[in-house]
């Protein structure tokens, strides 16, 4: 079950996965260190939906009482968008990960993106081959392009995977 963060889901949101060091590591946004940096994060999501009329999206169990993670499709225009995941722990494993990025492709899809992209960190060889098995292309190695704030303040290297859709 996918739905939009509401003001009512900031504590479930930090506790469940925005404020875990370890669900964290690889995201290119800081760890939730209070409630306010996860409203600042709803605030944020309301402002894409006002633009996009799409963005981040919850990640429910099928009953929608435990909320497992977070996606959604960030646009840059009209027909490009990138779109990623985060899980809280015990969601890991569970195959959810590749349901939710098949969903994004879909939902991109259906609003007439014709490229969608996602990147991950080296390291993070669980993400790449989500991605691969979601029949994202490998487009290759970009050096030094994303700090991963709760790794390093550095720029570090990640995989670059897409795909083209609406052809």
């Amino acid at each position: 079950m996918l739905r939009r963060p509401v003001e009512g889901d900031v504590t479930a949101i930090f506790d469940r996965y925005a404020s875990d060091s370890e669900v964290t590591r690889y995201l290119a946004w800081p760890r939730h260190v209070s409630l306010d940096d996860t409203r600042i994060f709803i605030g944020f999501s309301d402002s894409e939906w006002r633009r996009w009329g799409c963005g981040p999206y919850l990640i429910f169990d099928g009953s929608e009482t435990k909320l497992l993670g977070s996606s959604g499709l960030a646009f840059e225009s009209n027909e490009l968008a990138s779109t990623g995941y985060v899980f809280a722990r015990d969601a890991w494993g569970h195959g959810y990960a590749t349901e939710v990025l098949q969903a994004m492709s879909g939902l991109a899809r259906s609003l007439g993106v014709r490229w969608l992209y996602a990147v991950c960190h080296v390291e993070h060889r669980a993400s790449a081959h989500v991605m691969e098995k979601c029949g994202l292309t490998s487009e290759g190695l970009l050096r030094q392009h994303i700090v991963f704030p709760n790794i390093s303040p550095l720029r570090a290297d990640v995989l670059r995977y897409g795909i083209t859709l609406n052809d």
